[in-house]
């Protein structure tokens, strides 16, 4: 039966069953429910000074994080280092082991910075391994390049990097320029499936006045498969000493100019070729 309010004659009596019981480790509720306790004001005059059971202490999240935070502090870890690894805020971890001597640097700052020369060295190692990797494998889905492939591919190309007659300034002419010799190699492949007489071809250097003229002949007459004698006097670009240039090193060749003798009949297909593919472009489009 619940007490009357007011009516805890025996509270000495009632006391000495409430500590027994939470000595024994009852809950305040659990308490209650025994000894029909409800009013929560004597109730914990019953208890007074008996703490509680530690399994009705309520968790405390953070208790771990901040003892390990503060392990890692004594052991050298950074501010940044202690953040990554627990995957808390900085306001936390500094809040946590402030009062903590600061640790003594590992490194020197040339060793400091000789890490991190290391570090981004190993990244963009890992960077230009991956790029290999997807470069393979876009490779090796081209497979064997039809006849109709190349030829969609040569007209393409040809319009975005060959030059192209104006309606105020018709030049009807195949003339093709780049400094790119894998495009230079594939515009020439297209050129002999459409039939085009490699004696039609003429071909001039475009470079900058310091570079190795010679050398860039050589090399370009390499990637053309003619003899350097073939090549027409080059075109020089002048040098601005305002300018500071890029292309320069054993890696710049100039760029080559290709010329067809005789082709307006050929850049008037070409103009057509090209137009058919942006109406069949646009029917895509709907």
């Amino acid at each position: 039966m619940a007490h009357a309010p007011g009516k805890y004659t025996d509270f000495e009596g009632l006391r000495e069953q409430a500590v027994a019981l939470r000595r024994g480790g009852y809950s305040l509720r659990q308490i209650r429910d025994e000894l029909k306790i409800f009013n929560n004001d004597i109730l914990n005059q019953l208890v007074k000074g008996e703490p509680p059971p530690e399994w009705t202490k309520r968790p405390r999240a953070k208790d771990d994080l901040r003892e390990r935070a503060r392990e890692l502090r004594l052991q050298g870890w950074t501010y940044d280092q202690i953040e990554a690894e627990l995957g808390c805020s900085r306001s936390s971890v500094s809040l946590w082991v402030r009062d903590l001597p600061k640790p003594e640097p590992k490194y020197t700052p040339e060793e400091q910075r000789a890490l991190m020369q290391e570090g981004l060295a190993r990244r963009r190692a890992a960077e230009r391994e991956k790029r290999e990797e997807t470069k393979v494998a876009a490779l090796r889905e081209v497979r064997e390049l039809t006849d109709r492939e190349l030829f969609m591919a040569g007209v393409a190309l040809y319009w975005a990097e060959g030059s192209k007659s104006k309606p105020y300034d018709r030049r009807e002419r195949a003339v093709f320029v780049n400094s790119d010799p894998g495009v230079i190699q594939t515009y020439l492949a297209w050129l002999d499936l459409l039939g085009v007489d490699r004696e039609r071809l003429s071909f001039r250097l475009l470079i900058h006045e310091s570079a190795d003229v010679e050398g860039a002949q050589r090399y370009w007459a390499g990637i053309a498969d003619v003899d350097a004698s073939v090549f027409a006097k080059p075109t020089l670009k002048r040098h601005n000493p305002k300018t500071v240039r890029k292309n320069t090193g054993d890696e710049y060749h100039g760029c080559l100019v290709v010329v067809v003798a005789r082709s307006a009949h050929l850049y008037n297909r070409i103009e057509g070729w090209w137009g058919g593919i942006v109406a069949q472009a646009q029917a895509r489009l709907g």
